[in-house]
């Protein structure tokens, strides 16, 4: 088997393809061979593998400059992500600080409004009891006018009755007198 593929390749040769002399342009093989030649020759010639080549490493500089804009942009949008995030945090915790803050304040507004309610009730008792106060004092005053002049009405009308002319006099005289040693 490793001696078939050697005796197979000096056995296939395109001048035993052929019939007649290998080098006449009658020959079909020799004439592919000399345009496949020329065609090799004129590739060269005009530099074609130089440009292809260049060709391909302008390409492939251009993908390298590509993935490298990729890879900065990549690490731009890691940047900024990254910035996004820390932010958002600090947003967070200030929304946290507000909110603390409001129910701190909440507390502290409702502590003084019951504080305020506290006092306006104590003010509003203490002026009830005041006019209360005033109240009794204004009705025992009024009972004891009226015990006044009943007493008053009642003495003039026992004193009118049982006074007589001398003994009107008579007092009178006494009031003068008493009058008369308070002066003097």
């Amino acid at each position: 088997m490793k001696y078939v593929l050697p005796f197979a390749l000096i056995t296939a040769t395109p001048a035993f393809a052929a019939k007649g002399p290998f080098i006449s342009l009658g020959n079909t093989d020799f004439v592919v061979l000399l345009a496949f030649l020329l065609f090799i020759g004129v590739v060269i010639y005009f530099k074609v593998p130089t440009l292809l080549m260049g060709m391909l490493d302008k390409r492939a500089d251009g993908i390298k400059s590509d993935l490298d804009e990729a890879r900065a942009l990549r690490e731009e949008a890691k940047t900024l992500l990254a910035s996004y995030e820390r932010k958002q945090k600090e947003v967070q915790e200030q929304a946290d600080r507000i909110v603390v803050a409001a129910k701190e304040e909440a507390a502290a507004v409702a502590e003084q409004a019951k504080a305020d309610l506290q006092a306006s009730i104590a003010r509003r008792l203490q002026a009830a009891e005041d006019q209360i106060t005033s109240a009794e004092a204004g009705a025992v005053k009024e009972v004891r006018d009226q015990a006044i002049a009943v007493a008053v009405g009642a003495a003039k009308d026992i004193i009118a009755k049982q006074m007589t002319a001398a003994n009107g006099n008579s007092l009178i005289d006494d009031a003068i007198a008493q009058v008369g040693k308070k002066l003097h």
